[in-house]
């Protein structure tokens, strides 16, 4: 086991912030971006921004922590889409140095939550045990997902998908299906929103949050250099959109809408099929999550929620779902960790929805 301390980032160190976290090993994740953490000040969160280093000096591990109080336990503490450590040992001496720190300068923390992007197994379960963290349920979309691996020719990305998808694209490239890679401004911003308040004819059991949220997300993410918005049209009205980011060598297409009952057909794959063409170019991504499907073993469970998004995504990954080992919870406090599981999370979350009308994640 490696050992590792840790401290509060520095003042320049914020301010470079996601220099630090494409270091990482496995180069970071969107969701510990400078951008993100400006998001999630303006709805609920307080960003905290760690350090933990190595004992033996190798690269350190910059994480973006969200805070947020809850009344009669004290802070909660959410690593989203972190911490990003070299294995999934290294969690250990981690946590060891996680709990140091708040034992020292973080004391009313009562729970950490924990989410490394790393591919579930029995061993990952078992180092993230033998960790001291305890699995609880999953907060991101894309614990299970659609990873394409991007660091290919084009033309064997194309040959790499299942046949559906790619005669659907091969058919909107071949008709010219009109997609574009638009500003992101306020009328296409709305524009997006009402795609997205359509998708699956505005049947999918997912809680949109307000349009300040995406329009604060989106706008920071285009103004720093890392997200832009594409759209299909149909009859001159946008009919698909999708909003993706790229941070180091990763990209993500984080989120998406349409309008049901389109006459183009492989409009959506051609939206998907210029965004990566455009990443790979511009910024050499090496891999596009298609970000959030049904677990592996449900891809194919037409009752699944997600089932019609599955198989979109998964067309362009010829099937092939990839698990995280999803979210995990370091226990400080475990007399209030117990009250928090009983009973806090749930009336949090319900009192979270019924003032802000968002989900408390």
């Amino acid at each position: 086991m490696r050992e590792f301390t840790a401290r509060f980032a520095t003042a320049q160190e914020v301010s470079d912030w996601d220099t630090h976290v494409i270091a990482n090993p496995h180069g970071g994740d969107m969701l510990q971006s400078a951008s993100f953490a400006d998001v999630k000040k303006h709805h609920g969160w307080k960003p905290v921004h760690l350090v933990h280093e190595p004992a033996d000096g190798s690269q350190p591990v910059y994480t973006l922590v969200l805070e947020k109080s809850v009344p009669g336990l004290g802070r909660l503490w959410y690593m989203v889409k972190g911490p990003a450590v070299e294995t999934v040992e290294d969690l250990k001496g981690f946590t060891n140095a996680t709990r140091n720190l708040v034992k020292q300068h973080a004391k009313n923390v009562f729970l950490v939550k924990v989410e490394p992007v790393i591919p579930d197994s029995g061993e990952a379960r078992a180092a993230l045990e033998q960790a001291g963290l305890k699995k609880t349920l999953i907060i991101q979309p894309n614990d299970h997902t659609a990873v394409l691996d991007t660091d290919r020719d084009p033309e064997e990305i194309m040959k790499g998908m299942q046949s559906n998808g790619r005669n659907k694209l091969r058919r909107a490239i071949r008709e010219e299906a009109p997609v574009e890679r638009v500003e992101v401004n306020e009328e296409n911003m709305r524009a997006m929103y009402a795609l997205m308040q359509t998708a699956r004819q505005g049947q999918l059991n997912v809680t949109l949050r307000p349009f300040s949220y995406y329009s604060r997300f989106w706008g920071n993410f285009a103004k720093s250099g890392q997200g832009r918005l594409y759209f299909a049209y149909e009859d001159g009205e946008p009919s698909v959109g999708a909003f993706v980011v790229n941070y180091g060598p990763h990209a993500t297409y984080k989120d998406g809408g349409s309008k049901p009952r389109r006459k183009q057909r492989g409009d959506a794959h051609l939206v998907q099929w210029t965004a990566i063409n455009d990443l790979i170019s511009e910024h050499g991504i090496k891999d596009y999550d298609l970000c959030g499907t049904p677990p592996s073993d449900e891809l194919k469970n037409e009752e699944h929620q997600f089932h019609g998004m599955g198989m979109f995504k998964t067309s362009f990954t010829k099937g092939t779902v990839v698990d995280y080992v999803g979210v995990w919870d370091q226990e400080i406090n475990p007399t209030k960790v117990a009250i928090w599981n009983r009973i806090g999370e749930k009336v949090a979350r319900q009192l979270w929805v019924r003032s802000r009308n968002e989900p408390f994640y």
